[in-house]
């Protein structure tokens, strides 16, 4: 071996020196390095559950949202829908107010048209009663009592309307 370079006493302590250093670093270097190695590995372990816990929580999360989102385009259409109805309704109320109105005025004019009529009845009769007064003044040449001979036209006046209502 010494022909190659090689002193066998010097390769012999170097063999030794590596084993302990060896040891050495097996016994303070070697365990460290693997427990924080498979420390590390555990927190990458766990980090990697924790990324799919979220990515779940994230896909029901989402699954929730579309759910809400769906419930709250369900009530938007039911309120606008009732809505609608109240629309309708109101429009309906408000017909049925307008033709509640339209008959009260018809009732109402029907009513004043009565009134005029009779009011005009009367005029008429009591001009009936003065042209006959002075027609009947006239023939006689006297002056007959008014309120006598009204009274008497009057009377008369109701009793043909009476008649003719009969017949």
């Amino acid at each position: 071996m010494g022909a190659l370079g090689i002193d066998p006493a010097l390769l012999i302590t170097q063999l030794v020196n590596f084993f302990l250093l060896l040891g050495v670093l097996m016994l303070f270097a070697y365990r460290p390095i693997r427990r924080m190695l498979d420390e590390r590995a555990q927190r990458i372990r766990e980090s990697m559950e924790q990324a799919e816990q979220i990515k779940r929580r994230m896909a029901q999360t989402q699954e929730e949202v579309k759910a809400h989102l769906e419930a709250a385009r369900r009530e938007g259409q039911a309120i606008v829908a009732q809505a609608s109805r109240m629309g309708e309704q109101l429009r309906e109320e408000t017909r049925q107010e307008a033709r509640r109105e339209a008959e009260m005025l018809v009732a109402r004019a029907r009513a004043e048209i009565e009134r005029e009529r009779r009011e005009m009845v009367d005029r008429l009769r009591q001009e009936f009663a003065d042209i006959a007064i002075e027609a009947a003044e006239k023939v006689i040449h006297q002056t007959v009592d008014r309120r006598a001979h009204r009274r008497l036209v009057q009377e008369v006046l109701e009793e043909s309307t009476a008649l003719r209502k009969e017949g």
